[in-house]
């Protein structure tokens, strides 16, 4: 099924508009095998969420908090897929990741590949917002794509 256009002006300014929304739930205890997987962690994550499973007293604490990071980063990027609209069609999930700012908000990091497709889609003004949370058996992450174009797909 074909997408139309609808454009959206108030006295002549272009308005930003919602290009998409996604939302993805992980279950937690699913990632322990990733956790023991050095070439499923470098084939899914990009390098800026990688996090090593070090030699500490509390090694089980630890799992648990690694377990919990790669859900809730894999669960942020099925979102994402879902927002843009693609799925993960084209994309390389190591090419792009969720790193917090200096105020501790999450927010994607893309490589040049993924912002090439960002751009094409969406348009270079793309704004891209998410948000992670996780407790124990699950993390979910929601993301919205806003354009700058005052074009919406429908």
């Amino acid at each position: 099924m074909r997408k139309s256009l609808k454009i959206r002006r108030e006295a002549g300014q272009e308005k930003a508009m919602i290009f998409g929304i996604g939302t993805d739930i992980a279950k937690v205890s699913r990632f322990e095998k990733w956790v023991r997987n050095q070439e499923l962690i470098d084939r899914f994550f990009n390098e800026c969420e990688i996090v090593a499973l070090c030699d500490d007293s509390d090694r089980e604490k630890r799992m648990r908090f690694l377990c919990e990071h790669y859900a809730s980063r894999f669960a942020a990027k099925e979102a994402f897929a879902k927002a843009l609209g693609t799925g993960f069609t084209g994309l390389e999930l190591s090419d792009f990741g969720i790193k917090k700012n200096e105020s501790g908000k999450p927010e994607f990091y893309f490589g040049e590949k993924t912002r090439g497709i960002i751009e094409k889609i969406c348009g270079k003004d793309a704004e891209i917002h998410i948000s992670i949370s996780h407790e124990k058996e699950f993390a979910v992450s929601f993301v919205v794509i806003e354009n700058h174009k005052g074009v919406q797909y429908v």
